[in-house]
């Protein structure tokens, strides 16, 4: 197996970056289809709608989830427009929505994130989910998207929930480059990870220490500053970068598994990976030190770090059952940590980190 990294074409970050979507519809075709969420739809520049532009660029409202009926009926709805470049833009489902369904077509894809809320953007797979918001599946493209446009104006004017989302999901990024590599395990590239992807997944976690605390303040204040936008670019670049080309491993499979309880539903996927991240190090072991480390940032910036922070208010055997056997199933990337992980394992790393949560949250009030 070979050493593989994957990158998105170009990525663009800064203020009024979506304004360059008028010139890179000239790059890549003549029309162009934009999936948008409903609030997502508000950031469209009015200057897309104009006389000209109007006659090159539709726009398509995402329904909410990306299951495989959503991306059937963008696919119709791309067909119907005689589009040859797709633009998603939103939050993770709807830009996993459109990387699906242009890979399906051949065509190019340009990601508008909207929030900074996963590391989707970058990346060259995509998840669906039931109708019922339970993980079904992971999606393989044959590219990584051609640009992905990061807007700063409208980051800064998302919900601070978003950013602290997006700062959970990446928290989990280098833990799980280093389980990948400790354990010969394959990448999201379908290979062995690379220098680059283990050093941009470590960058990521130390840009999110030194900035994250910081990078939410000044978030809730509507402010573009320099620790928002290393937070934005540790969330989408680095995070992005560094989970595919280092390669994912429990904090996702655990999340995956909290997904079957519909009381975890109301949470980001971040969230969820975050108390994922914890329940994992507990799982393999980690110095306390580690431990404690990332349970205090992640109660810093207001992330999970105990059950009923993600929903599960009572807990159970059945319960926790459920999550941790959909965590371990055959192909799951809880694997990559080494042999032998069982439901039972992962069941007894999830209380730990629970009781963990709880006594650290009690020594600190």
């Amino acid at each position: 197996m070979n050493n593989i990294a994957c990158f998105p074409g170009k990525y663009i970050q800064g203020k009024g970056a979506i304004l360059n979507l008028i010139d890179l519809i000239e790059v890549f075709g003549n029309k162009a289809i934009i999936l948008a969420s409903p609030t997502a739809k508000k950031f469209i520049p009015e200057q897309f709608f104009s006389t000209v532009l109007s006659e090159k660029i539709a726009v398509e409202t995402f329904g909410g989830e990306c299951t495989e009926q959503a991306i059937q009926h963008f696919i119709g709805a791309i067909q119907r427009a005689s589009a040859s470049l797709v633009v998603g833009m939103g939050g993770g489902k709807t830009i996993d929505t459109a990387k699906i369904a242009a890979d399906r077509l051949g065509l190019p894809v340009i990601i508008v994130p909207t929030i900074a809320s996963t590391d989707a953007p970058c990346s060259g797979c995509a998840v669906t989910y039931t109708p019922e918001g339970a993980f079904e599946k992971v999606h393989y493209q044959r590219l990584n998207p051609s640009v992905v446009l990061v807007d700063m104006d409208i980051i800064a004017k998302a919900p601070v929930r978003f950013l602290v989302a997006g700062i959970g999901d990446a928290l989990a990024t280098w833990f799980e480059a280093r389980s990948c590599a400790a354990n010969a395990a394959q990448n999201e590239c379908g290979g062995y990870s690379t220098l680059a992807g283990q050093n941009l997944a470590q960058l990521c976690y130390d840009v999110l220490l030194k900035y994250g605390v910081q990078a939410k303040a000044d978030n809730e204040a509507n402010l573009i500053s320099p620790a928002l936008s290393y937070i934005t670019e540790a969330n989408i670049l680095l995070s992005g970068i560094g989970f595919e080309s280092g390669g994912i491993a429990s904090a996702h499979a655990i999340h995956n598994g909290f997904t079957a309880l519909p009381e975890t539903h109301a949470y980001y996927h971040g969230e969820k990976v975050a108390f994922g991240l914890q329940a994992g190090l507990q799982m393999i072991n980690a110095p306390d030190q580690e431990i404690r480390e990332v349970v205090a940032f992640c109660h810093s910036v207001g992330l999970p770090i105990t059950l009923a922070d993600i929903g599960i208010d009572e807990v159970s055997w059945e319960k926790l059952m459920i999550v941790a056997r959909k965590s371990t199933e055959e192909g799951s990337t809880i694997h990559h940590e080494g042999n032998n992980i069982t439901a039972e394992k992962v069941y007894d790393a999830i209380i730990k980190a629970d009781t963990y949560g709880r006594q650290f949250a009690a020594s600190i009030d």
